[in-house]
């Protein structure tokens, strides 16, 4: 296989500095649905709780469910992306995921809700892997940095815009149309995809590891729900118990059947490199926060401050625009200090204004809490973008597909259980202060653990060698021969 093949339906290049940001851009405005979607259904979960006459930390299901569905079917992806093509998945998952969104709008209860969510997670699971392959394989390792960093503007338009946009239409309108709004941005978003995004296949396709799937399945499935319904007396102790136990057996036999099987569905290999290892594995710390704290946010602004979804969307909204802002700044950090030492320093700081949350109180000035939630979210962002790109720093063309399906799936995996971890410990705040419904003494204190957690990552960032990644922000080009190897 060629790269001339592999690019072969493209459109001419006509423009070489267009070329350069019009893919990721698009690719990035379809990503645009699923972060608005997540971030508008996060602030409107109390709200919606009470529409569907449920308690809110039972809502938290809806979000659980949709990124269990997307970790699930997160295996399969780069094998459909190289047996029909990058392109052709692309766009049916938009489909499929606008079709998801509908039905999640029309949900009647809590039950038709999270079935609706299911659907929708599998088609994200398809959609943000296989967008992120098309740009792995048609941009080159020294643009790849900038051009993630475009990939990611829009979509980060969704946090930006999502609590405004979420708080606004519950406390105005129908909660309903936070799903409704998918359908137009996936109409303008297939007709971009469909006129400018190359098609990239593979020639030769592996069969599928069916045999995989169904390991991965079941042991994902066990721990996610495992963590779902950890200390939440819904379920018997016994059950839950055996929920991990059976998830995280079906996870240790699939890693030894994978080691004898350089087929499996998931290459536990690329875990041999130290950079993909650090990223995904290393960073899972930080992403299971940031999977968590919106969710607690949204509580403890609504229920702990008493304020209207709209009020809690002005107030959060800030820390999206943060990062947003960061996304241009990105590259020429890493360029100056590099990786190594960007993961380490930012990652105390972004620990540190993590915890900082949890000092939030009612009386709070509101001036105060939004110059932390710009700061944190423009240093958290710069984590995830270091993150992000060292993950593909030394991973070979041929192994694209499988490192993007394995690092999106610990992405997901890690949100999934940072929501649920999140649930379960404010409701052992909630029994330990001996209160029957949530308040800001048993939301505040999840903030400063899962804070602390974060910093579990830095051994992973310590060892990493001073150059690790120099290669695609530039710095390897302008190093001196004899400091080429440290």
């Amino acid at each position: 296989m060629t790269q001339a093949q592999d690019v072969a339906s493209a459109p001419p290049a006509r423009d070489e500095g267009r070329a350069a940001w019009i893919v990721p851009a698009i690719i990035g405005s379809a990503l645009l649905m699923q972060s608005l979607n997540a971030t508008v259904i996060i602030n409107a979960l109390p709200t919606m709780a009470g529409a569907l006459h449920e308690e809110p930390l039972r809502l938290n299901l809806a979000i659980t469910m949709y990124l269990l569905a997307t970790a699930v079917f997160l295996p399969v992806s780069g094998w459909v992306a190289d047996k029909f093509g990058a392109k052709r998945v692309f766009l049916g998952a938009m489909v499929l995921y606008a079709l998801g969104s509908a039905a999640s709008g029309f949900a009647q209860d809590l039950a038709q809700l999270v079935l609706a969510r299911v659907f929708q997670g599998a088609a994200g699971a398809l959609m943000v892997p296989v967008g992120r392959l098309v740009l792995l394989r048609t941009t080159p390792k020294t643009e790849l940095v900038g051009a993630m960093s475009v990939v990611v503007m829009p979509a980060l338009l969704g946090p930006v815009i999502g609590p405004l946009l979420g708080g606004f239409i519950v406390t105005f309108w129908d909660w309903r149309w936070i799903f409704f709004l998918n359908l137009p941005i996936a109409a303008v978003g297939v007709a971009l995809v469909a006129r400018f995004v190359p098609n990239v296949q593979e020639q030769e396709v592996a069969p599928i590891d069916w045999l995989g799937l169904l390991l991965t399945g079941v042991g994902l499935a066990g721990v996610i729900f495992g963590f779902e319904n950890l200390g939440r007396d819904i379920l018997p102790p016994a059950v839950v118990a055996a929920c991990f136990i059976g998830g995280l057996g079906a996870l240790a036999i699939y890693s030894r059947y994978a080691r004898a099987n350089p087929r499996a569905v998931l290459d536990l290999s690329l875990f041999r490199i130290q950079t993909f290892t650090a990223s995904v594995i290393g960073g899972s710390f930080m992403r299971v926060a940031a999977g968590a704290s919106p969710f607690i946010l949204a509580l403890l602004l609504q229920i702990g401050f008493g304020m209207s979804p709209f009020q809690a969307g002005l107030m959060t909204f800030i820390s999206a625009a943060g990062a947003l802002v960061m996304k241009t700044t990105a590259p020429p950090i890493l360029r100056r200090f590099g990786f190594r030492k960007v993961l380490l320093v930012n990652g105390v700081i972004s620990a540190v204004l993590l915890m900082a949350y949890g000092l939030f109180r009612p009386d709070s000035p509101h001036w105060a809490i939004m110059i932390v939630l710009l700061v944190s979210g423009f240093f958290r962002s710069l984590q995830f973008t270091s993150l992000n790109g060292l993950a593909y720093a030394d991973i070979d063309q041929a192994q694209m597909s499988r490192a993007s399906t394995l690092s999106s799936m610990g992405q997901q995996l890690c949100q999934s259980v940072g929501i649920g971890l999140a649930a379960a410990l404010m409701h052992m705040f909630m029994v330990m202060t001996g209160q029957r419904q949530l308040t800001v003494s048993s939301i505040a204190p999840v903030f400063i653990v899962i804070g602390a957690a974060t910093l579990v990552s830095l051994p992973f960032f310590v060892r990493l060698p001073k150059t690790a990644g120099d290669d695609m922000n530039g710095r390897g080009a302008d190093r001196p021969a004899h400091a080429a190897v440290e």
